[in-house]
């Protein structure tokens, strides 16, 4: 009878090449990324539909762009933090299950208070997919492999962003703006079913909790099926578990200065990045090219986030963090600028808006894989969700700011140099992280 041993759920991941299983759950996030990419950009993509539909201003649609917003700004706060306390599957999968529900009632909506309403109750089911999804794909891959795994299956947000674009210029025309909800709802749907067969939990949460065994072994035999475990073998986690509040322990031990850091960051990108999503296609419009121009035009940012995300995984592995991201956050303030400039032929435009993706959503899943390897397990989810939901605060901010300064007349140009702003704040703000923290290892 062999003796009992300690099992390193870390060091089995570690050891092995990446399995077909681990495979399917980065696949299986990615795809539940899209649901979020999808939304962001929808709304955005059927506004100038919409102001000829309902007869309304184009400044009206600040507060509408934001409402799903708020209702992802609670939802990252309560269910990342309830993630980690029973796992992020079950957040995950009702979450999708509750999502596309609403954004089917979405499609039939009748006046801008209703649209306000059930965006809001959408964006509460939305808040818990990025930061789980996010956890889950790190702690499923083994270090030499994590920073690229979280931030390739993050493309699965911009390119919904850019699939979005390329369906709304196909669907609006043909179909009308409401079909882009119904498919948008469809969608998570057929995820959601997918997620509740196939994926598992995390093991380093369930170690941590000390739950199910069987689970455990089910899946690190699914890693590897040349593993055996005895009956007295026990299961263990490196990094220790904590009681209480896991929101409190950001701000312990030393975390404090980074944990405010990179609020600060999430906040002023996804400013950034919701204010572009959302008004970009409106504003074109208005520059007299047609409504599928706009869109088209409107799809090249999150385009260039899906490319920025795989590019700026790279830089972050030759430079690191701080470096790779204070100098995307730079070209970020610069192509933004660049938009709003008169002078722009139709080509210019789209290459500076797809600059711009590049730089702002592409490089949101460097600041969420930034977060995700800093953080130990039993704050994990809760780090991410945290800083998302601070960011959401932005991301809310960034549409209504967008409706004030048009509702002020201002041009088009002193528009985008305000834009621009967020994006030098971003890369002062990430640069100070290199006196706060130890360069995480990518």
């Amino acid at each position: 009878m062999s003796p009992a041993r300690g099992v390193d759920i870390a060091g089995i991941l570690d050891r092995r090449p990446v399995s077909a299983f681990q495979w399917m759950i980065f696949t299986l996030c990615s795809l539940c990324l899209i649901m979020d990419g999808f939304d962001v950009q929808s709304i955005g993509y059927i506004a100038p539909a919409l102001v000829r539909d309902w007869h309304i201003p184009n400044s009206v649609l600040g507060p509408v762009f934001s409402a799903a917003l708020v209702g992802v700004l609670f939802g990252s706060l309560l269910f990342s933090t309830l993630a980690d306390r029973i796992g992020r599957r079950p957040v995950l999968i009702a979450g999708a299950f509750y999502f596309s529900l609403l954004t089917l009632l979405t499609a039939g909506v009748r006046s801008i208070d209703e649209l306000l309403i059930v965006r809001f109750f959408a964006g509460l089911g939305l808040g818990g997919m990025m930061p789980n999804a996010m956890a889950l794909v790190g702690e499923y891959s083994p270090k030499r492999l994590r920073v690229a795994a979280m931030m390739a299956a993050s493309c699965g947000f911009t390119g919904g962003a850019a699939l979005g674009g390329f369906l709304s210029a196909w669907l609006i025309p043909a179909f009308g703006w409401r079909s882009v909800f119904l498919f948008g709802g469809a969608i998570p749907l057929v995820i959601a079913t997918l997620m509740l067969f196939f994926l598992p939990e995390s093991l380093k949460f369930l170690v941590m909790r000390g739950r199910d065994r069987g689970r455990i072994i089910a899946s690190l035999q699914r890693i590897d099926p040349q593993l055996t475990f005895g009956p007295d073998d026990h299961f263990q986690e490196s990094e220790e578990k904590r009681e209480g509040m896991p929101a409190i322990y950001l701000f312990r031990e030393g975390r404090s200065v980074v944990t405010v850091l990179l609020f600060v960051v999430n906040f002023m990108n996804l400013l950034n990045l919701y204010f572009l999503s959302s008004w970009i296609p409106t504003i074109v419009r208005d520059a007299g090219y047609s409504a599928t121009i706009a869109v088209l035009v409107g799809a090249a940012g999150p385009a260039g986030g899906t490319v920025g995300a795989l590019g700026n995984s790279w830089l972050i592995g030759r430079f690191g963090f701080v470096r790779a991201l204070s100098a995307v956050f730079v070209v970020g303030c610069l192509s933004i600028g660049f938009i709003g400039q008169p002078f722009l032929s139709l080509a210019l435009l789209v290459v500076s808006v797809f600059v711009a993706g590049w730089c702002v959503p592409g490089a949101q899943p460097g600041i969420n894989a930034l977060a995700a390897v800093y953080y130990p397990t039993y704050l994990r989810s809760t780090g991410i969700g945290w800083g998302l939901g601070i960011g959401r605060l932005g991301a809310i901010a960034g549409p209504i700011l967008g409706g004030v300064l048009i509702a002020h007349h201002w041009a088009t140009r002193d528009v985008f140099l305000a834009a621009a702003v967020p994006a030098a704040i971003s890369a002062l703000a990430t640069f100070a992280l290199r006196g706060a923290m130890r360069e995480p290892a990518a």
